[in-house]
């Protein structure tokens, strides 16, 4: 089976660009918008609508393979692409791209897509939102070609030797921390709820004592709610460097005060992701690997969470080999080609270390589907619901493609 044309179309995502630089100047809230000027280059707004492109791949049986190019909300910032503007890059995918694709054979994903994500133009690798997006839509064509899911394409592409099964599905919050916990209960969610601690004195505080408060009123609100005592979600918190903050990234003091988080949560698990940040990579997983292997000889019984200056596939790779956190967060759109997910997946399992198949609230529909059924395929420990901020439209696009995926590979055993 071949390509015999390449057709893009603008959309947009399920959350909003921000201006990272903008905000961490001070900006303020109005309404759900920001006052001020924007700081980085290409943004008109310090908050606007998000963008992505569909990249559709027509095959020469007729049928139509795609997938969307798609970056993250504070896109632009920390060494990232420029802003992914889709009147911007369609002209590039049509022009540089789409030719290279038309002709194709789709024999074997992984070679392709390995082809387009290291693809140079003018001496220059592409942006990863279309390496994102063009591998996407080469996973959607193989498997086309094949009549099979994309998760089967990746585990026979990868001889994963994994079944394909449902992963657990992480709910985030937004700020929106007590109203959107209830709503991942009374769905069942795997583990929740990101809860958004980015602030100290705001939603820590200074001694820790909000969000510990917190735990507890989780963990009340579950057992209040649930339906049945078998279900058991694990607390996930992210609390974007806010534990160093606040304790001065000192190791004892930090596990000192995740001991008291860990029994505020009981009996429910905890996960604690970006406990410090250090605004270096290489001192980060110094640090994070030191508070990890604290809180591993006291037998705490918490995971921590690799997060901030995680986010490249060698990023990955390092925190891993360090033993910096139990788990690795892998930040989808950040890693380019999605052929990349499934590495660092795999990656991960061969080392130990738990995977965190993430990404971002400014992904869309598609982009959540196709990185789902890579995680599938390759056994990640858990899976972002996405796109959108909060637990409604992300967890259901994400759980109905995983019972599709499981009931149609079911059904061919």
């Amino acid at each position: 089976m071949r390509i015999v044309d390449v057709v893009c179309s603008a959309g947009k995502t399920g959350f909003y660009f921000d201006d990272q630089r903008a905000i961490k100047s001070g900006a303020g809230h109005d309404g759900f918008a920001y006052v001020g000027e924007p700081v980085t280059e290409g943004f008109n707004s310090i908050r606007q609508a998000g963008e992505s492109i569909s990249v559709q791949l027509i095959l020469e049986d007729g049928q139509v393979a795609y997938g969307d190019c798609a970056a993250v909300q504070y896109s632009g910032a920390g060494g990232r692409d420029p802003l992914f503007l889709a009147k911007d890059f369609i002209p590039v995918i049509e022009k540089e791209i789409a030719p290279k694709l038309i002709g194709r054979e789709l024999d074997n994903f992984k070679s392709l897509a390995e082809e387009f994500d290291s693809m140079l133009i003018d001496g220059k690798r592409m942006h990863t939102a279309i390496r994102y997006g063009i591998t996407q839509s080469l996973l959607d064509a193989v498997a086309k070609t094949r009549k099979v899911t994309m998760a089967e394409v990746i585990q026979k592409d990868y001889n994963t030797g994994l079944e394909i099964t449902k992963r657990p599905i992480f709910t985030q919050s937004g700020d929106n921390r007590y109203e959107n916990a209830d709503k991942m209960i009374i769905k069942s969610a795997d583990v929740l709820p990101h809860a958004l601690i980015n602030h100290v004195e705001t939603k820590l505080g200074n001694n820790g004592e909000l969000l510990l408060e917190y735990v507890g009123w989780l963990r009340d609100r579950i057992i209040h709610l649930r339906d049945s005592e078998d279900y058991a979600p694990i607390l996930h918190i992210d609390v974007y460097g806010t534990i160093g903050a606040a304790f001065g990234c000192d190791t004892t003091r930090m596990a000192d005060y995740l001991a008291t988080l860990v029994e505020a949560a009981k009996p429910f698990k905890l996960r604690i992701e970006g406990p410090m940040d250090v605004e270096d990579r290489d001192k980060q997983i110094e640090s994070l690997a030191a508070l990890t292997a604290e809180v591993d000889a006291r037998n705490m019984g918490i995971e921590l969470v690799a997060d901030e200056w995680c986010n490249t596939y060698d990023d990955i790779k390092a925190f891993a080999d360090a033993k910096a956190g139990h788990v690795v967060q892998i930040k989808t759109p950040d890693l380019g080609g999605v052929n990349n997910i499934a590495d660092a997946i795999l990656y991960c399992n061969k080392v130990g270390i738990g995977s965190y198949s993430g990404g971002t609230c400014n992904e869309t529909n598609r982009s959540a589907e196709v990185t789902t059924n890579i995680a599938m395929a390759c056994g990640a420990l858990q899976v972002l619901a996405k796109p959108g901020m909060g637990v409604d439209e992300g967890f259901m696009i994400v759980f109905n493609e995983m019972s599709r995926v499981e009931a149609l590979v079911n059904r061919r055993k």
